[in-house]
């Protein structure tokens, strides 16, 4: 019975004996014969065979794999896999709008990340005495480049190169004879490039120094100037002068920076030209938009070359009053006639001037235009001022920018040490620095005495500890990260170092590599200023192997800077000064781990600062110390002892942090604020 209602089955035959597939093993015989599609063959016939309904309503169709289209979709417009389907698709529609939702919240609650030159210390190179290549006894470009493995070693990431323009190297070569060159005292173009590449290899950004204020007078504009010949004529201040039996009668009272009148005669041109420092350093007439313009054009070669910034100097001196009148007297009682000294005089005409400002404006403008491109922001940085809040307006405005910050002396400028004077150097550029804006720290510079010299050895390690846990970038000159010493001045020869005056020079001695001859600044018989007489004890090769050294525990500094988020950015607090110790916490919203630094400045000191800071626990454990066999230790925070020169990096948890204490309210700041999620582990600014 099966097999009759098998025959009755609906088939189609062919007359040639094929069959239609269905995805199944196709028939060999079938398979070996063409079929001539372009011939007018007649069609194979078919004959019907009658179907029994009955038997196909007993046969169940089910998917299986392969099945063809029609197939299919018979199957996909059932319920069942059609409201699957679109729940499916709804939910990945979901799915994707949360996603972008959340990447919209996580980018604007974000803060911004901080940049590459205030999340890496600042080291500042004087080319001359870094390292000498081809030993004629002066540093040079190629020196740097051979060195470069010691600023990684620092974990530092940004260096500073200090003037190396051609130059009669008068006045540290601060007066430029050619602002597009290199002084061949220090090489070639060449080399610049070649080490303006391996610094960036490497990771690391470089800022170069910029003395707009003047030239030398070697330099072709003064002596086009002179001569007066086209556009240059106005190029300097010019202002006639009256000369009588060799002696010059000055335009005004005005003084320059190094003493006597800042006007001097020139016999080419019979007039009196204007310099605010030597008289071999003309000052440009930045009254003329054609000077401005010059400036504009040095910025973007150098900037053209891939520099990553600019220090500015002597910024205040860039216009005078054009009315040329005296300058007030500080003791109005002093002959006129005696008057040569700059400090005799209040310099109201002569600095920070109307559009000033205008001009440092229109330079970050065009550093502006190289700043563009992802990662490649150009830094300005500018010298400041003796008044704190005329510093504070080269940050410009909220609107307006000007430098990223002006350099910051106030550690150096100190008259005295101790815990008192250190919190208020730091406190005075806290409270002025307008809010949003970056800070910086310095300790040394080549225009001051090194840190050994001014305050003594014993505080080196103490005051590299606190350039580096306070906020913001700190600036180390090189040789402090060693604790390099000034040489005697009398032991500097003046022929040696063309330059004066020779009382500037004892803290740019030759940076100490190791212990061999000339402390391996140079293979040559001498160098440009003698070595100090320290060397073999004071050198990066030695210090490398003691655990203890001032090099290694600068290095251990920059690590905890560089890997705590609160010292890296976060809030800073004044816990407690006195004559000996300065205290201060770094703490981070979101995070329950603070480091609290305890420095002293003075002499032997001990303190209760659980009675300073009640939620302070009874323990806390030193992360560093100046003296690296007590770190690790656990210290009782009603009973912290210092020795005179030490400093304590202290770790603890508190759920309580000081910047959340009414009573500690008007001593925190924070620059960059951030707040941590631990939930998360990201950073957010709505706190």
């Amino acid at each position: 019975m099966v097999e009759e209602e098998a025959k009755s089955l609906p088939m189609e035959l062919s007359e040639k004996g094929g069959v239609e597939n269905n995805g199944f093993v196709q028939n060999e015989a079938f398979d070996d014969k063409e079929t001539n599609t372009s011939s007018q063959e007649e069609m194979p016939k078919t004959c019907i065979v009658d179907v029994d309904p009955a038997a196909m309503e007993g046969l169940a169709l089910k998917p299986y794999a392969g099945m063809p289209k029609e197939v299919l979709l018979k199957f996909s417009s059932q319920a069942r896999y059609r409201v699957t389907r679109e729940i499916l698709f709804w939910l990945i529609i979901a799915a994707a709008i949360v996603l972008v939702c959340a990447t919209i919240a996580i980018i604007a609650l974000s803060p911004k990340c901080l940049d590459w030159w205030q999340a890496s210390p600042i080291y500042q190179i004087y080319p001359r005495s870094f390292k000498d290549s081809n030993m004629d006894g002066n540093g040079d470009l190629k020196g740097i480049q051979e060195k470069l493995d010691h600023i990684t070693y620092l974990n530092i990431k940004t260096i500073w190169i200090t003037s190396f323009y051609k130059s009669p190297l008068k006045d540290l070569g601060y007066g430029a004879e050619d602002f597009y060159d290199i002084d061949p005292m220090f090489g070639s173009m060449s080399d610049f490039e070649n080490l303006l590449a391996a610094i960036h290899d490497r990771g690391l950004k470089v800022i170069m120094d910029l003395i707009p204020n003047h030239t030398s007078d070697k330099h072709r504009w003064f002596q086009l100037s002179r001569n007066r010949t086209g556009k240059y004529t106005d190029y300097y201040i010019w202002q006639d002068c009256t000369q009588a039996a060799g002696l010059v009668t000055p335009p005004n009272n005005w003084v320059s920076v190094f003493g006597n009148s800042s006007w001097q005669f020139d016999d080419v041109r019979k007039q009196c030209y204007f310099h605010q420092f030597g008289k071999d350093e003309p000052d440009l007439n930045f009254r003329s938009l054609a000077v401005q313009q010059e400036i504009h054009d040095i910025i973007k070669f150098w900037l053209g070359k891939g520099i990553d910034g600019f220090s500015f100097s002597a910024l205040k001196f860039l216009l005078e009053a054009t009315h040329l009148r005296d300058e007030p007297q500080v003791n109005k009682s002093q002959n006129p006639e005696s008057i040569t000294a700059y400090s005799q005089l209040y310099h109201d005409y002569t600095t920070t001037q109307v559009g000033m400002h205008d001009i440092i404006r229109s330079f970050r403008q065009t550093m502006n235009q190289f700043s563009s491109e992802p990662g490649r922001y150009r830094f300005m940085g500018s010298d400041g001022e003796d008044d704190i809040e005329a510093t504070m307006m080269y940050y410009g405005t909220t609107f307006i920018q000007e430098a990223d910050f002006p350099f910051n002396f106030n550690l150096i400028n100190m008259k005295n040490l101790s815990g008192n004077s250190i919190f208020e150097a730091v406190n005075l550029w806290m409270k002025n620095m307008p809010a949003g804006k970056w800070p910086n720290w310095a300790v040394g510079s080549p225009n001051a005495a090194r840190i050994s010299s001014r305050i003594g050895k014993e505080y080196v390690n103490v005051m590299n500890m606190l350039l580096l846990t306070l906020p913001g970038t700190p600036v180390t000159y090189y040789g402090e990260e060693i604790g390099m010493e000034n040489i005697v001045s009398e032991n500097v020869s003046k022929e040696h170092i063309n330059s004066d005056p020779v009382v500037t020079f004892p803290e740019k001695s030759p940076m100490q590599w190791d212990g061999e001859v000339n402390a391996g600044f140079t293979e040559g018989n001498s160098s440009w200023l003698p070595v100090n007489s320290d060397y073999q004890s004071v050198n990066v090769e030695i210090q490398m192997t003691w655990s203890n050294s001032t090099l290694n525990l600068y290095r251990e500094l920059t690590l905890l800077r560089n890997s705590e988020l609160p010292i890296h950015r976060g809030w800073m607090c004044y816990v407690w000064n006195d004559s000996n110790v300065f205290v201060y916490v770094r703490e981070l919203d979101g995070l329950d781990r603070v480091f609290m630094m305890v420095l002293n400045f003075g002499q032997e000191s001990t303190i209760d600062l659980k009675a300073i800071v009640p939620s302070l626990p009874s323990e806390a454990i030193i992360r560093l110390s100046t003296n690296f066999s007590n770190a690790g230790k656990a210290v009782n925070t009603k009973l912290i002892k210092t020795e005179m020169g030490e400093g304590l990096v202290l770790e603890y948890k508190t759920a309580k942090p000081v910047h959340t204490m009414e009573a500690f309210q008007g001593n925190c700041f924070v620059a960059e604020k951030a707040c941590y999620s631990s939930a998360f582990n990201l950073l957010y600014v709505n706190c």
